[in-house]
């Protein structure tokens, strides 16, 4: 796992994206990153810093991670939570612990660049995935509907301060 790199592509990224979420899609939950165009990558890409994993040069998995987080008003998180967004695995690597890799990434960089706590949100409907959050110590806090998604989102907060 290395960071994006300006040499990188935000196109091969965006189809990674694209393939990581079709089953969300194809289950009726419309995650921005299913659709979203290679502007609206390169745009989620400067909010953060975006991480990569690679196999053989190809990119399998990403996370994008700011701390801290700058929210909507309203949005139910702590101030100075980080977050990250557009964890992504692709299908093919699906099972492999990519997915738990990228995830202690995302929460190491969050610490490091300073927030105790990470806020993220996703599909209240996805229970499988919301289940999986929940196993790895988040806890839900809120709700929050986004204009670029068809469902409502649950919104999961993990203290990453020891004890």
């Amino acid at each position: 796992m290395r960071p994006f790199t300006e040499g990188d592509s935000v196109a091969e990224l965006t189809s990674l994206l694209h393939r990581a979420y079709s089953g969300h899609a194809a289950e009726g939950r419309v995650f921005f990153a299913s659709y979203q165009s290679v502007q609206d990558t390169a745009h989620r890409l400067d909010r953060g810093e975006c991480w990569v994993a690679l196999q053989a040069r190809e990119v399998v998995g990403t996370v994008t991670v700011a701390a801290p987080y700058a929210v909507p008003e309203g949005y139910p998180a702590p101030a100075g939570a980080g977050s990250f967004w557009q964890l992504a695995v692709d299908p093919a690597y699906r099972g492999t612990g990519l997915g738990q890799r990228l995830l202690a990434l995302a929460e190491d960089r969050v610490a490091a660049l300073g927030s105790a706590q990470v806020v993220i949100d996703t599909s209240a409907e996805a229970v499988d995935l919301v289940g999986w959050y929940r196993r790895r110590g988040y806890s839900p806090v809120g709700s929050w509907q986004w204009g670029v998604t068809n469902y409502v989102s649950v919104v999961l907060l993990k203290d990453l301060t020891p004890g």
